[in-house]
């Protein structure tokens, strides 16, 4: 009997002491983790401030690959939420909510040197107020950034979930430290520009058949003069084939630019018509959209083809086939296909031809930190001249090109923030562009008269 009256005694004293423990222990849990990433501040702001790409950085699939994600509310900004589900017992299901993000998008430009974005938790750690918060700085003169993730959580006078906090350095601290350095990794893969002039919006584009040829330049060779020949060349030997086919013109000239490396400047021509079905050798064939190529084993185990082999291969087509994008041959190194079509993400460049390429440049990383997703080799980016160029009689530049980039979106929003925020770019106002986008030397600088795209 003594000893069950001990054995009580010692239970009474160790729940004394368990809640002596808890009450003296913290009614709250902290914890953080920085790291400085190689990009501008306003790439790593957008990234965060929504969670299209967050399936891609967090630890989440690295805990369960099965895990399920689902985006609901808004696409960026306050209100955006994620979830997730996982047959994972240790992972189980939660979701977070953007709460606030400070300042807004729009006011972040060179001069920010802070940010500060608010993630709402809701999963199976034990907590109230569970929220993440992402404070963004500037660092140095470059473009660097100090991203410190930090886990606040409320126990509030719950003594079991005050003991939570010995474990806090467990699962959320591992969740901020792995997701950090996967950010680093996705970051990485965007490019180092600034887009916060780009002002873009999306748009929907509608399916339009078109002819065009694959040419190539390079660009160590060749400037706007060659540039121009092409064009003018390829024009021709389009329209020649529309009027053969019996269809007509409907519009300028269109470059699609599938390749701008250095010194390889690889792209199509095309003209758009007024027909999807052509009739070849007799027989009605109909004009498609691209599709990605096959690749067998042969095929990929093959060096890919130079240009001038590729044009070769090209004008020895058989009429009426399809070639590895599923795309018509017409006749020679004439081909048919249904460009465009389904949302675009759109930019306005007004100057030279030598901007177009930047402003892809900007457009993609703009895609990427928003997570709308594109594929530039079935789809290229493209630009379409909306207003000439315009000179006077000296032959001085009074009013430059507006060139209206889209880059092909595979999945996005209805918007982008700038649409929703009633920002759009500014009307040519008919004068010449700032200096700093002043045209380059007549040897580099591409003809405005073409409707141009560029990767």
């Amino acid at each position: 009997m003594m000893r069950v009256f001990e054995f009580l005694v010692a239970l009474v004293i160790v729940a004394v002491i368990g809640v002596v423990a808890g009450v003296v222990m913290p009614s709250s849990g902290h914890v953080e983790r920085s790291q400085v990433v190689g990009k501008d501040m306003r790439q790593v702001y957008d990234l965060l401030n929504n969670f299209r790409r967050f399936p891609d950085y967090s630890v989440l699939r690295s805990q369960d690959s099965g895990v399920q994600f689902k985006f609901s509310g808004k696409a960026y900004g306050p209100g955006a939420e994620i979830s997730w589900t996982s047959t994972d017992a240790k992972l189980g299901d939660g979701g977070l909510t953007i709460a606030s993000a400070t300042p807004q998008f729009d006011q972040i430009d060179s001069n920010t040197q802070e940010a500060s974005i608010i993630w709402n938790l809701d999963n199976n750690w034990r907590g109230l107020d569970k929220h993440f918060t992402l404070d963004l700085e500037r660092q140095g003169h470059g473009r660097l950034t100090q991203i410190t993730w930090s886990y606040d959580v409320q126990y509030g006078w719950n003594l079991i979930n005050r003991f939570a906090n010995l474990y806090i350095h467990g699962d959320p601290d591992s969740f901020i430290q792995f997701s950090l350095n996967n950010l680093q990794n996705v970051l990485a893969g965007v490019a180092n520009v600034d887009y916060s002039g780009l002002m873009p919006k999306i748009a929907q584009s509608q399916p339009t058949p078109v002819l065009f040829v694959t040419r190539h330049i390079d660009r160590s060779k060749g400037g706007s003069d060659v540039l121009d020949d092409i064009l003018a060349q390829s024009d021709i030997e389009l329209r020649a084939q529309a009027k053969k086919l019996g269809v007509n013109v409907t519009g300028p000239a269109i470059l699609f630019i599938t390749n701008y490396g250095d010194p390889d400047f690889d792209f199509n021509v095309a003209l758009p018509i007024d027909s999807s079905t052509l009739t070849i050798n007799g027989q009605s064939e109909q004009l498609t959209a691209p599709i990605a190529p096959s690749l067998d084993a042969t095929a990929a185990a093959e060096p890919a083809p130079s240009a001038s082999a590729a044009a070769a291969a090209a004008a020895a087509a058989t009429a009426g086939s399809r070639d590895r994008f599923g795309n018509l041959v017409v006749e020679g190194d004439v081909r048919g296909m249904m460009a465009f079509g389904g949302a675009t993400l759109q930019g306005i460049w007004e100057g030279t031809f030598n901007g177009v390429p930047q402003t892809v440049k900007m457009l993609t990383a703009y895609a990427q930190t928003h997570g709308y997703k594109f594929d530039s080799t079935v789809n290229p980016p493209y630009d379409i001249v909306v207003a000439a160029e315009v000179r006077d009689s000296t032959g001085a530049i009074t009013s430059y090109a507006r060139h209206q980039v889209s880059l092909p979106l595979l999945d996005a929003p209805a918007q982008t923030p700038e649409q929703e925020a009633g920002l759009l770019p500014p009307e040519q106002n008919g004068a010449p562009a700032a200096a700093g986008s002043a045209p380059a030397p007549a040897a580099s600088s591409a003809p405005a008269a073409a409707a141009t795209a560029a990767e």
